[in-house]
């Protein structure tokens, strides 16, 4: 692979963004709020990161599904990290309905239904403040 889109492009509205990683929402007609956490540099696997990043970067995706939960409130939220096409480290954070056009099936699956979900318009904006107070510094102690 001679390019790589995660290096290349933003991939997605970024919602949230630091030097180590960024939170964007994904082009995913059938899945409003379908976030994508992915690390700035280009590693391939977790266990290439020392075990700091590592819970750094699950820090971030954890509070990309907790800010996904405040804001759309889904029956389940689906955590992936593929990478089998893009071997960039990035973590797929999905809501999940009953009723979404593949569920049960992980959405790479057998598609179920055809059943468009209604977007909230503000959608990118809430996230962004979900994730901007998921993601904000501890305060400090004396």
């Amino acid at each position: 692979m001679t390019a790589c889109p995660l290096c290349d492009t933003p991939a997605g509205t970024v919602l949230w963004q630091d030097a180590f990683c960024r939170v964007v929402l994904a082009d995913e007609p059938d899945y409003p709020g379908f976030l994508r956490v992915i690390l700035n540099a280009h590693v391939k696997e977790m266990t290439d990161l020392p075990a700091a990043d590592q819970a750094a970067l699950m820090r971030v995706v954890f509070a990309a599904e907790a800010a996904l939960r405040e804001v759309l409130a889904p029956d389940k939220i689906n955590l992936a990290s593929l990478g089998n096409v893009v071997p960039h480290l990035h973590w797929h954070v999905i809501p999940r309905f009953a009723d979404d056009p593949h569920f049960p099936n992980p959405v790479w699956g057998a598609r179920q239904r055809d059943t468009p979900r209604a977007v909230l318009s503000n959608l990118d904006a809430l996230l962004r403040d979900a994730l901007s107070r998921q993601l904000a510094p501890a305060p400090e102690t004396e």
